[in-house]
C-alpha cells in the first residue's frame, strides 16, 4: 500500500450563502484550538485517545469552522486500532530498505499487523506531510533513516508510538546500527593493507547516518594514523558514485569508502570505465551489504548494517508499545556491524592513482 492510496478528501460547509467556500483542514482547527495538528487528527479519528477535555474543544472547533469529513469513518470496532504500522523510508529504490521493510513485515505480520509503506524521496517535508495524512490510519510509525527533525519525529512520537532506526531521536526509542565501531573496523582493515589515505564519499547532508560514519572514520584514522579526505556531498545512488569519481580525480588516493553501496558500485563503476585497476590502484568499500554488493566485478568490500534484523527489531519495539498502551520508555539498541570481505580491497600501490584522460 503507498501514501497516494489512503489520501483522505476533506470539505466545508458554508454556514450561510456568503460564507467562502475555503476547505477547512486539521491544521486550521488546531490552530484555532492551540493544539497539535496529530491530535486534532487522533481527536476526530480515535475516540478515547485524546483527553475528554481537549476531544471536545476540537470537536466543537472543527463543527463552529464547518469542517466535514467526506470519507467513511473507520467501523466503530476497529476504531481503537487499525493494526497497521507505517513504514517511512528515504528511498524506495535503495534496495537497504527493501530489506528493512522484509524484516519488518515478516515480524508485523506474526503479530497481526499490516505495513503501510510511505517513500520520503529523500525530502523531509515530503515525509512529514505523508505521514501526516495517514496518521488516522495507523497504529504506530517506523522511521527508517528519517529527514525530518527531531522536533518533527517528536512531536509525531507524542500523538503515537515512533521507532526511529539509523537515527538516534532524543526521547523516542531508536535502534541504529553502531557506525563508530563499523568504520574502526573498516580503517584497521585498510591501514593492514598499507593504505595511508582515504576518502570518504559523503552522503546527503540531512543524513544521521552520514555523519556519524564521517566521525567514526575521522576517529579511526587518528587510531590508524591515516589521513582521511571528505568529498561531496552525493546522491546515494550509482549515479552519484558515477559523479563522485570526477571530484576524487582532482587528488586521488589509494582507498575510497563510500556512504552506502550504491555511491561505492557507481564509483567503482565509472573508474573502471576509465581503465583504473580495482584493487591494484584504487581499494573501494561500501556499506548496506546490499545483494548487488556481491555480483559486481570485482565483488565490493561492504560494512555489512544488517538492514533485516534492524526491521525486526523495529517490529518487535513498536508491537510491544502498541500492546503495552502506555507512553513508551525509549530505548536506544545499538547493533554491531561486520566487515564482509569481497575482492574491491587490496594492498596499496606505491602511489596515489592517476586517472588516464578520457579519449
Amino acid at each position: 500500500m503507498t501514501v497516494a492510496d489512503t489520501t483522505d478528501t476533506y470539505t466545508t460547509e458554508a454556514t450561510s450563502p456568503s460564507a467562502p467556500r475555503k476547505p477547512v483542514t486539521i491544521y486550521d482547527i488546531a490552530a484555532a484550538v492551540g493544539v497539535a495538528p496529530s491530535t486534532v487528527s487522533r481527536a476526530l479519528s480515535r475516540p478515547g485517545r485524546v483527553s475528554t477535555e481537549t476531544a471536545a474543544r476540537i470537536h466543537e472547533a472543527a463543527e463552529a469552522l464547518g469542517y466535514k469529513r467526506t470519507r467513511p469513518r473507520r467501523p466503530a470496532d476497529s476504531a481503537e486500532e487499525t493494526y497497521v504500522i507505517a513504514l517511512a523510508i528515504a528511498d524506495v529504490g535503495n534496495p537497504f530498505f527493501s530489506r528493512v521493510m522484509i524484516g519488518l513485515q515478516k515480524s508485523a505480520r506474526a503479530n497481526g499487523y499490516t505495513v503501510l509503506l510511505v517513500d520520503s524521496r529523500e525530502n523531509a517535508a515530503e515525509e512529514r506531510a505523508a505521514i501526516g495524512k495517514v496518521l488516522h490510519l495507523i497504529d504506530g510509525i517506523v522511521l527508517a533513516s528519517s529527514r525530518m527533525s527531531n522536533s518533527a519525529i517528536q512531536q509525531f512520537n507524542r500523538a503515537i508510538p515512533v521507532v526511529s532506526l539509523n537515527r538516534r531521536v532524543p526521547g523516542v526509542t531508536s535502534i541504529l546500527s553502531d557506525s563508530v565501531q563499523g568504520m574502526h573496523t573498516v580503517v584497521e582493515y585498510l591501514a593492514a593493507h598499507g593504505h595511508r589515505e582515504l576518502t570518504y564519499l559523503a552522503g546527503p547532508p540531512e543524513s544521521w547516518s552520514n555523519g556519524t560514519r564521517w566521525e567514526g572514520l575521522t576517529r579511526a584514522c587518528h587510531v590508524f594514523g591515516l589521513r582521511p579526505h571528505r568529498i561531496g556531498p552525493f546522491s546515494p545512488t550509482v549515479g552519484g558514485g558515477l559523479h563522485a569519481l570526477e571530484v576524487w580525480s582532482r587528488h586521488p588516493t589509494t582507498a575510497v569508502v563510500g556512504y552506502n553501496d550504491l555511491l561505492a558500485i557507481g564509483f567503482m563503476k565509472a573508474a573502471l570505465a576509465r581503465g583504473l585497476r580495482v584493487p591494484e590502484e584504487v581499494s573501494i568499500i561500501g556499506v548496506d551489504n546490499v545483494d548487488l554488493s556481491a555480483l559486481t566485478d570485482p565483488g565490493l568490500t561492504t560494512l555489512a548494517a544488517g538492514a533485516r534484523r534492524l526491521g525486526t527489531l523495529a517490529a518487535t519495539a513498536i508491537v510491544g508499545h502498541l500492546r503495552h498502551r502506555s507512553q513508551p520508555q525509549p530505548a536506544v539498541t545499538m547493533l554491531e556491524m561486520s566487515l564482509q570481505e569481497r575482492q574491491s580491497v587490496g594492498p596499496a600501490p606505491g602511489a596515489a592513482p592517476v586517472l588516464p584522460e578520457i579519449t
